[in-house]
């Protein structure tokens, strides 16, 4: 899977990634909730191991297609195209 610096990520998406360490607040209902990976193109793992965060995007009147995925264990994903495809993040980089 391909990487991604997180000083690469766009502003809205290191916003994201500051709430997910705080703890939240988070922007939308949605957020912190279950991520099923029904795309199967996360690491394979038991129900309830993914959480998902919205990245806002300037100019959509809704959540658009911007996601961080988290998953139990620490690691981040990054997907622009609502879970299409996905990039690790590298943290703190």
């Amino acid at each position: 899977m391909p990487a991604i610096k997180e000083s690469q990520l766009p502003a809205e998406a290191r916003t994201t990634l500051a709430a997910i360490r705080a703890g939240g607040p988070y922007r939308y209902s949605q957020d912190n909730k279950t991520f099923g990976n029904f795309e199967r193109i996360l690491p394979r793992q038991g129900s309830g191991y993914y959480r998902e965060y919205t990245v806002p995007t300037p100019g959509e009147s809704d959540r658009g297609a911007r996601r961080i995925v988290t998953g139990s264990e620490g690691e981040k994903y990054y997907t622009q195209d609502h879970y299409g495809s996905f990039k690790f993040i590298a943290e703190g980089s």
